[in-house]
């Protein structure tokens, strides 16, 4: 059991990659990553998002949809309950915490929209995992991203003041910086295989 879980959290974080292994979420990766403070604020953000998604959607899917056989409603399902979600927050964010609200708002929409918080949920129930493995998982597939979008905004807050031929600046640095990156996590993976 020990081993198992272990092997979840290894891989979920390092190997399975939201975004640079299973490529989930890659344009709020790349557009929220050009500063550091802002990038591990919108991956603890997402982390939170995902984890709690995960939890929910996790308990409908096992007390619910399956013993019912409702299983052809799950994504429709998980969808109004991500966006449920995602309003809940912002109120509750509006409510006490005005001011992160206010720097978060725009970006709380966005989150909705992301289709690595979707993408996570259908994972887990693809992958047949319990609650607690839905949970676990989640939450590692998280910290993954956080580490990664914040890896990305230290790369380009360090490269800004660097000469970079025109044609590079912009997307392109982020595509090949993203694409070593996501070579570096397959070279792990296979190198976990052996």
């Amino acid at each position: 059991m020990i081993r198992e879980l272990l092997l979840l959290v290894l891989a979920a974080a390092l190997i399975n990659n939201l975004v640079l292994g299973q490529f989930l979420g890659f344009s709020f990766f790349a557009g929220e990553s050009a500063k550091i403070k802002s990038a591990a604020c919108m991956g603890a953000l997402l982390t939170a998002l995902v984890t709690l998604t995960s939890a929910l959607t996790a308990v409908i899917y096992n007390l619910v949809l399956l013993p019912y056989n409702l299983l052809y409603l799950n994504t429709f399902v998980f969808v109004v309950l991500i966006a449920a979600l995602v309003r809940t927050l912002a109120l509750v964010l509006e409510k006490w915490a005005d001011k992160y609200y206010q720097v978060l708002k725009d970006k709380l929409w966005l989150m909705m929209a992301n289709c690595a918080v979707l993408g996570v949920a259908l994972i887990n129930v693809q992958q047949g995992f319990n609650i607690l493995n839905s949970i676990i998982n989640a939450f590692f597939l998280g910290l993954g991203f956080l580490a990664a979008i914040v890896l990305l905004a230290t790369i380009r807050e360090r490269i800004v003041h660097n000469h970079i031929p025109a044609s590079f600046k912009g997307m392109p640095i982020i595509l090949l910086v993203s694409g070593l990156m996501a070579m570096a996590i397959l070279g792990l993976s296979n190198l976990l295989k052996l």
